[in-house]
């Protein structure tokens, strides 16, 4: 009489045929965002990069984050190369604040089950973005994890690592009583406050993922699915120049919460209300939620996506050639003695 037939890892769930497939896939996407300091494969345990010369004192500055439940939109909808992108921009965003360049990125990718498409899609909204920062996508992960994931979903993680010459580094010790705060224009919520953002709008609101937002003119997918912006491009000409005494990225916990970590002691900063018109999105999601105006702009980044603090002097320079450039950039406010952020 034949013995039953063991176990495998497919009948537990991970498919290695279909992983293997799927990391096939992806070699090219990867390729593709390769540069001359690149000197390994997909496929090694380990990314090789070597550091460009030119640097008298080279500092490396890494960073990781994630994407948070926005994620859930993309599981909605069906699009995945967008949080992809997302992923990648936010972590540069996270470096530039120190006057960094990323130099390369590893993501880390894992789901009950993969699906092939989805893994595909997924990464090559990284390397899109990749390309667009000029850093290599050197590699990552991607993990099967059976009954640990609900179906259809996935978590993405990612990994960047960036370069400063050490007297061009920013760390807020520049920042100084007086000087000017230059909003730049965020493209939506960027990564923040999806957990807030759902709720309203599939609770509150009663609203499906390919309902019209009201008073936008486009979808909730299109709406919420947004990219998060890089700002790279439009802050890179203004980094060794001098000019720039420190940035702040507007993310969790919006201006209130993240500028003053740009800020000495014994600062804070006045910003003017005034001084810009919050998109239409956020006012939808305030009306939809019966949200209160601290509470948005504890949350959600409000219409600004980066803060750049300058000399007085140099503010108006600084802003118009921003502008110049097709930047939507204003005057927000001032740095001012005292602690935290006073929304005036």
């Amino acid at each position: 009489m034949p013995e039953p037939p063991g176990l495998s890892y497919r009948a537990a769930g991970v498919d290695l045929d279909a992983a293997e497939r799927a990391k096939k896939a992806l070699r090219a996407l990867v390729a593709q965002t390769r540069d001359e300091h690149t000197l390994s494969e997909l496929g090694l345990f380990g990314g090789l990069y070597a550091v460009p010369a030119g640097y008298r004192a080279p500092v490396l500055v890494s960073s990781a984050d994630g994407v948070g439940t926005k994620l859930k939109l993309a599981f909605l909808s069906g699009c995945h190369d967008t949080v992809g992108q997302d992923l990648v921009n936010h972590c540069v965003n996270d470096i530039l604040v120190q006057g960094a360049t990323p130099l390369f990125f590893l993501d880390y990718l894992a789901a009950g089950r993969l699906e092939e498409g989805v893994v595909t899609d997924v990464v090559r909204g990284m390397a899109e973005a990749c390309l667009a920062n000029g850093c290599a996508l050197l590699g990552g992960e991607t993990a099967e994890m059976p009954d640990f994931y609900a179906p259809g979903e996935y978590d993405l993680a990612g990994f960047i690592v960036g370069i400063v010459e050490r007297s061009h580094m920013l760390d807020g010790s520049l920042v100084r009583a007086g000087d000017s705060l230059i909003a730049l224009g965020s493209s939506g919520l960027h990564t923040n406050g999806y957990s807030l953002a759902r709720k309203i709008v599939f609770e509150a609101m009663g609203l499906q993922i390919r309902d019209e937002m009201p008073g936008l003119g486009i979808s909730v997918e299109e709406a919420l699915l947004s990219v998060h912006r890089s700002y790279l491009s439009a802050l890179r000409p203004h980094l060794t120049e001098g000019r720039v005494r420190a940035l702040a990225h507007i993310t969790g916990g919006g201006i209130p919460g993240n500028l003053p970590r740009v800020l000495g002691r014994g600062l804070g900063a006045r910003v003017r209300l005034d001084s810009w018109e919050v998109p239409p999105l956020f006012r939808v999601l305030q009306e939809g939620g019966g949200v209160t105006a601290d509470e948005m702009f504890r949350v959600f980044n409000m219409g600004v996506g980066m803060i750049v603090i300058t000399a007085p002097g140099d503010a108006h320079a600084v802003a118009q050639e921003l502008a110049a450039a097709g930047e939507k950039s204003w005057i927000l406010g001032e740095v001012v003695e005292g602690k935290g952020v006073e929304l005036a």
